[in-house]
């Protein structure tokens, strides 16, 4: 089409069960490959929605509450962890919710390495008002690895992959992926290569298909 998109997967979810599923075009041009709903494509902030199901499945459990202070999860206050050392002397990092970390509500930008001089910090109150982070994913990630002591990509494969059968999905890459990779392309149309995650990142490392994720979906539906 005019906006040079080589290929397409498009899935229709009905009364929660897929009713149609299909792929259009290519995943790999210059080797005249076409898309199919097997082949693997990098599933960027999908991951989000995809991980927030695994929270809410803590939540159901007891072990999490959307509202209750992450600060309640964590053995020390949250600036002395060297990773969140630029919060310390913002005593606002006291009201951040796991509600707040999903819902992109956090104060933070999207993710730190696009500031100045690189550093976290938050830019309004959090709870306050909307603004897209990353940053809250990875928190949110940190707060159940350290105080709740669980394996993000161990928990995704678990609690959603494996009893879902996708069996092509996964939060780190798998070399087995590589026959039916969609290939990576900018938007002038250059390929670049597929980034190949080694650590399990709920802000945007999910590799998945249009079969897997739309199994998802409708799993997701149906409740």
């Amino acid at each position: 089409g005019t906006e040079g998109v080589p290929g397409l997967g498009l899935a229709l979810i009905h009364d929660g069960r897929v009713a149609y599923r299909k792929a259009y075009g290519m995943r790999d041009v210059s080797a005249g490959l076409p898309l199919t709903p097997a082949t693997v494509m990098y599933s960027a902030s999908l991951t989000k929605a995809t991980f927030a199901y695994l929270v809410m499945q803590l939540v159901d459990e007891g072990r999490l509450g959307l509202d209750r202070p992450i600060a309640n999860y964590l053995t020390k206050p949250l600036p002395a962890y060297r990773r969140y050392a630029d919060l310390r002397g913002d005593e606002r990092w006291r009201r951040l919710t796991m509600r707040m970390l999903l819902s992109h509500t956090t104060g933070f930008a999207n993710f730190r390495w696009i500031e100045p001089d690189k550093r976290l910090r938050f830019h309004r109150d959090p709870g306050t008002r909307y603004g897209y982070s990353g940053e809250g994913l990875l928190l949110a990630q940190f707060v159940l690895e350290e105080g709740l002591g669980l394996d993000i990509g161990a928990e995704m494969q678990r609690r959603i992959f494996t009893p879902l059968g996708m069996a092509r999905s996964s939060m780190v890459w798998r070399d087995d992926f590589a026959e039916n990779l969609a290939q990576d392309y900018t938007e002038d149309g250059s390929p670049y290569r597929h980034r190949r995650w080694d650590e399990a990142g709920p802000a945007g490392s999910l590799d998945t298909t249009l079969e897997d994720w739309s199994e998802f979906l409708a799993a997701l539906r149906q409740g």
